[in-house]
């Protein structure tokens, strides 16, 4: 049997942290001259059980003392440097926890830096760790470091699509390709982050450094890559030193400008001031809004989603699904607004916050990734009215640099994610719609041609039953928080079935889309109508005034019936339908779709289609 290795206790961590952390030195290289432009800062600890770092890290996590060891990491660092002559020309690579980013204490450091003989050049690196975990306090020492002069590494980047995520809100100077891009087949995958990679560097000067050069091979690969600097044993493994025999020289970094709102600023202010600006109402930003949207969607796991809500009541029920979505889709996201919780929708990062916050007034939604970049940026007008017609000034951008402010901007107040802590519940979940009753007759295979429950139905052109869902509970939402009252009609066609049973199932189809046309002549512009069962669908009558909207339900209900009713002809043959619609109203009776569904569909028995 293995002996287990003897665990280390308190007094070694402790004599570790003093003075027993050191750091041995792994050159970087540019890969068409073979000259050594810098070295990468490796922490290692006193010999025994927590010499190797993963041990020495693990034991400090579990003692609470991560920010105590990488402070002593990176002054062995600077400290070690110093000594061996790492100096200009020649930069250093230091490493961050991204649990201590807020609180390390760099402008020590940077006292140490100063005292050397020569000047330290110094590159800070950060992890993609980091990126998910504490993106506000990432970008608040990105921008601490560059006032320091410091240059800023993105490390292992495509171990995570994440990492391409956030590279334009990092800005790094330097882009580390992790060492399975090099050592690895190329394939699609790999295909993907070089494409970004490269953009990124194309736009910004940054350069490409590849890790894991051990072969000639590796050599060759990387160098097809794009990378311009490399790293790994075949140019010299980690040592107390510098290595012998090669040709230094100055690692030239892109020049890095700060941005003029700084993190601080809201993304209102990013816009430049020739931005043309429009006025438009809540109902018209909710529609761009979705827009954007699904263009993140479409963008996919590499993918930055942003969004500011005012106030948590305006995360509503429909909102709630389509952001838990995006959080399956894209990348990174977050929701910000007063009283957000830090994850108000499982998958998505939130922000409280303050009153007095510039962002608290607006409406934004930034969507950001490799390839696309856009943003819908509005100011709140203060004007009184429903719900849905509040004026906001705004802008609609794809400029990317106004984009990537913006999302600072937003990424800059996202609190930190608590390891192991119990996600608090969602703002609001959204209750499903109750089931539509199954039909009593045999020709279900008929209608299952007829039914789609998606968010386009693709037969009448209508919101399937998962947008329906989300338009209704936008409509009673708006109904609850303004003056105006609401009416929910469910319309149940009957007699498809007969018709797909005599006549096929395409002329059934045809009639369908014939019904759906004629329902929709019969409302009014803005009036939801949308399709959530085989021959079943869902109105929503918004802006009625409370006194009469019972008669204005009532005068729509009879004039749909006639619009069914009415004669069609299918295939030849006149055919004619009936029909029966239930209504309810809000908030007489029901304050959220379920309960409203539940009212206009109360007594009815399951009808053949």
């Amino acid at each position: 049997m293995v002996p287990t290795p003897p665990q280390p206790d308190a007094a070694a961590l402790a004599r570790a942290l003093d003075g027993g952390v050191r750091s041995v030195f792994q050159p970087i290289v540019e890969l068409d001259t073979g000259r050594v432009v810098a070295y990468e800062a490796l922490a290692r600890g006193p010999e025994g059980p927590l010499e190797r770092p993963d041990q020495l890290f693990a034991a400090a996590r579990a003692a609470g003392l991560l920010t105590e060891l990488d402070e002593a990491c990176r002054e062995a660092a600077f400290r070690g440097a110093v000594e061996h002559g790492l100096l200009d020309p020649l930069t250093v690579f230091v490493n961050v926890e991204p649990e201590v980013l807020d609180s390390a204490p760099l402008s020590d450091l940077l006292a140490l830096a100063e005292s050397a003989p020569r000047a330290l050049r110094v590159v800070l690196e950060v992890t993609e760790r980091a990126l998910a975990a504490r993106p506000a306090e990432l970008l608040r020492t990105v921008e601490r470091v560059r006032r320091f002069g410091w240059g800023v590494a993105l490390d292992d980047v495509g171990a995570d699509p994440m990492s391409l995520s956030f590279m334009p809100l990092l800005r790094p100077d330097v882009v580390k390709l992790d060492l399975r891009l090099v050592q690895e087949r190329p394939g699609p995958e790999i295909a993907q982050i070089m494409n970004a990679v490269n953009a990124y560097a194309e736009s910004t000067g940054a350069l490409v450094l590849a890790e894991g050069i051990e072969t000639e091979a590796h050599l060759a690969t990387a160098r097809a890559l794009g990378a311009e600097l490399g790293q790994g044993w075949l140019f010299g493994r980690p040592a107390a030193g510098p290595v012998e025999g090669r040709e230094v020289a100055g690692l030239v970094l892109p020049p890095q400008g700060c941005a003029e709102e700084g993190l601080d600023g809201s993304p209102f202010r990013c816009l430049p001031p020739s931005a043309r600006l429009r006025h438009a109402p809540k109902a018209l930003l909710i529609e761009l809004s979705k827009q954007l949207e699904r263009e993140a969607v479409r963008v996919g796991e590499t993918c930055v989603v942003g969004a500011t809500f005012q106030e948590a009541r305006h995360l509503t029920p429909a909102t709630v699904v389509r952001y838990r979505e995006l959080a399956g889709a894209t990348g990174f996201v977050c929701a910000l607004g007063e009283g957000v919780p830090t994850e108000p929708v499982p998958g998505v990062r939130g922000a409280d916050l303050a009153a007095d916050d510039p962002v608290r007034g607006e409406w934004d939604l930034v969507v950001l990734g490799p390839h696309f970049a856009a943003a819908l940026l509005a100011r709140d007008l203060g004007s009184p009215g429903p719900e849905r017609e509040r004026q906001f000034e705004y802008a609609l951008t794809y400029e990317r640099a106004t984009v990537v402010r913006a999302a600072q901007a937003l990424l800059s107040r996202v609190a930190p994610r608590s390891p192991g802590a119990v996600p608090p519940a969602p703002v609001a979940l959204l209750r499903p719609l109750p089931p539509v009753p199954a039909p009593r007759s045999a020709d279900s295979a008929h209608r299952a041609v007829l039914d789609d429950l998606g968010a386009t139905d693709p037969l009448t052109g209508l919101p399937g039953r998962r947008r329906t869902e989300e338009l209704l509970d936008v409509a009673v939402w708006d109904a609850r928080t303004g003056s105006d009252a609401l009416a929910l009609l469910v319309v149940t066609v009957d007699g498809l079935g007969a018709v797909a049973d005599r006549l096929g199932t395409p002329a059934a189809e045809d009639l369908l889309r014939t019904t759906a046309r004629r329902l929709r002549a019969r409302l009014r512009r803005g009036d939801v109508l949308g399709r959530i069962g085989p021959g079943r669908f869902a109105v929503a009558l918004g802006a009625l005034a409370p006194d009469a909207a019972g008669q204005e339900a009532d005068r729509i209900r009879a004039s749909l019936l006639e619009a069914v009713r009415s004669p069609f002809v299918v295939a030849g043959e006149p055919v004619v339908l009936d029909a029966q619609i239930g209504t309810a109203l809000c908030p007489a009776d029901g304050d959220d779709v379920p309960a409203l569904l539940r009212a206009a569909t109360a007594g009815w028995l399951p009808r053949p289609l």
